[in-house]
């Protein structure tokens, strides 16, 4: 079998033609997902910590019942129920970066509601006792030292979020592993193409996951 493999087709062309429109794509949806999750996420973790049980129960339903449903199943009910109700489709694409903001804001909630209750209540105290509200407090005290505290994990969560993107299959969506794809069956080289598609996102991941791992020894050193 590894005698058979060729990559003799493997150019700047087919990686330019093929491969960087996907690339362009699944590093688009991680960024945006992973932003636009952390602020819902934070929004959802304020809720969930604030007491107050018509703020709470929704959000603990919202983050309870996403985390319990799998990614893909998500991705092909938001692409095709969205358009029943509406009479609007999305399109692949925009319909793949709202499932995906949607779906890890309820992971990021869960990382940040930790990172929150991690700083000490002594911090909340001493906002209060200065004259600070609950939401300045909040924004000037507790959730920058959350943000801080949490990084690693959050970081570690985007490193899971780009290797999801690759799932964005399910509705057609042009991403990484998709140009892959489509230059294996353009060259008759499935086999090679879903092999370079291997390597590319270990190599992607893995050094992603050192420089996390470089993040958390200076924080531990910060603390």
């Amino acid at each position: 079998m590894m005698q058979q493999l060729d990559f003799s087709f493997l150019n700047w062309d087919v990686i330019s033609g093929f491969v960087a429109k996907g690339f362009i794509f699944s590093i688009q949806l991680t960024l945006i997902a992973m932003i636009g999750g952390i602020l819902l996420g934070t929004v959802l973790a304020l809720m969930r910590l604030s007491g107050k049980a018509w703020l709470v129960m929704p959000a603990a339903a919202y983050v309870n019942t996403l985390r319990s449903i799998p990614l893909v199943m998500v991705i092909l009910w938001f692409y095709l129920l969205i358009p029943l109700l509406t009479g609007k489709a999305l399109g692949t694409e925009l319909s793949a970066i709202v499932t995906f903001t949607l779906f890890e804001a309820a992971y990021y909630s869960e990382i940040m509601r930790a990172g929150i209750q991690s700083v000490p209540k002594g911090q909340v105290h001493a906002g209060y006792a200065v004259g600070m509200t609950y939401g300045q407090t909040m924004q000037l005290v507790v959730l920058p030292q959350a943000f801080r505290n949490m990084l690693p994990v959050l970081m570690t969560q985007t490193i899971i979020l780009f290797q999801d993107t690759s799932l964005v299959y399910a509705i057609g969506a042009y991403d990484l592993l998709k140009g892959f794809e489509v230059a294996g069956k353009n060259f008759n080289r499935p086999v090679e193409t879903y092999l370079i598609a291997a390597v590319v996102y270990f190599v992607i991941c893995f050094g992603l996951s050192m420089l996390v791992r470089r993040l958390q020894k200076k924080i531990a050193i910060i603390r």
